[in-house]
């Protein structure tokens, strides 16, 4: 099922998560869109999917500060919003860890491929690992200068899922919904971030991600989770 969110903005978003606390507020751009999509293939994934979905507008609201509200479903209360500039680091970087998750050199290796990844596709991913409320927030979105060519990835285990994805109308329309819930489902599971670590969910996630951009699009890009 696909639930729809708008918030007045000029950016059109999609997530693979929703949230049960929503406030509107208004941002600087025309609007966003952002949709739900739960996965019917299996009891366990479509499980793992409705929770990581109860959690990144939660994100959203909350560490990205993104109130939104809710199309044809009713409109919910809204956890506080977080805008911690003062966490940001000083200067420009596609992979921002306040958690602790990633070490040096893989921070380093991720901003690496990330780069590789808008140079070679044009789109900009963009990875925040976190435990809300210990968060930059709100200021992620002019740090990041966030637009509708831009993935948001928040890592936070807080809830379980460690993979919430915040996606822009452009990369929307190349990139199947199913593969984001398919993507959380796969390397973004408890039993999976826990056994192997919250860094290798992350790295694992980002690689998948950067496969999936790079496969010419069509009916079955990004059918498979790599």
């Amino acid at each position: 099922m696909t639930s729809l969110f708008r918030l007045p903005s000029s950016l059109t978003f999609r997530n693979i998560s929703y949230s049960p606390s929503i406030h509107p507020i208004k941002a600087s751009h025309s609007h966003f869109r952002i949709s739900v999509r739960s996965e019917n293939s299996a009891p366990q994934l479509s499980k793992i999917s409705e929770f990581s979905s109860k959690t990144l507008n939660f994100f959203l609201s909350g560490s990205l500060a993104l109130a939104l509200s809710f199309t044809g479903v009713g409109i919910a209360e809204a956890k506080a919003g977080v805008n911690k500039p003062e966490l940001l680091p000083k200067e420009f970087t596609p992979v921002i860890d306040v958690a602790g998750f990633l070490s040096d050199g893989q921070e380093k290796r991720l901003a690496e491929e990330i780069t590789d990844i808008e140079k070679v596709t044009g789109f900009k991913l963009r990875v925040l690992a976190q435990n809300y409320p210990d968060t930059p927030g709100l200021a992620i979105k002019d740090f990041w200068q966030v637009d509708d060519r831009t993935i948001v990835f928040v890592a936070d285990p807080t809830f379980g899922n460690i993979l919430n994805f915040n996606v822009g109308a452009t990369v929307d329309l190349d990139i199947p919904r199913s593969f984001w819930s398919r993507l959380a489902g796969q390397y973004g599971n408890m039993f999976y971030w826990k056994e192997k670590g919250e860094d290798a969910s992350i790295e694992a996630a980002v690689m998948a991600i950067s496969t999936c951009l790079r496969e010419p699009v069509g009916p079955n890009n990004c059918s498979e989770v790599k």
